[in-house]
């Protein structure tokens, strides 16, 4: 019996979306750490970065993911002395979460590695295909209700 006939991989748009993905991510990953951040670590700084301490259940919201892998989280940039926890103003019980001088001051040169990884993998697009290339992707994540932050 002849096989069944199949469509090429190169002939399904995720297989595309996932090769342009999985470079621009592992790129931005190892310029990542080359500084020693991870990307869930940069995601969880810049969702800290000019904000006043939150809660890991806010964070958690935010970013998309549980109070406890928010708390692995945090504890890793605890022990890096980027991230400081401190119990809440508002209410003594709660522990908040906020960046340190040193999480402050790092924060701004790994988003000048984000800007630069999206530039060399987007500039060469003109400024309207940037725009229809967002419309269509940001279309996708509502369609799918997709709301977790890429954090790998």
């Amino acid at each position: 019996m002849p096989p069944q006939s199949l469509s090429e991989l190169t002939e399904h748009l995720g297989y595309w979306l996932r090769l342009v993905s999985n470079h621009v991510s592992h790129t931005f990953a190892a310029r990542l750490a080359a500084k020693h951040v991870t990307v869930a670590e940069w995601v969880m700084m810049r969702t800290l970065y000019g904000k006043e301490p939150m809660l890991p259940s806010q964070i958690a919201a935010d970013m998309g993911m549980t109070r406890g892998a928010i708390t692995k989280l945090a504890d890793r940039l605890i022990g890096k002395s980027l991230v400081v926890r401190k119990a809440s103003r508002d209410d003594g019980r709660a522990q908040t979460l906020a960046l340190t001088a040193r999480g402050m001051s790092l924060t701004p040169e790994l988003a000048a590695l984000a800007d630069r990884n999206d530039a060399e993998f987007f500039d060469h697009l003109s400024e309207a295909e940037r725009k229809t290339l967002e419309r269509l992707l940001r279309r996708m994540v509502e369609r799918n209700n997709l709301t977790a932050m890429p954090t790998d």
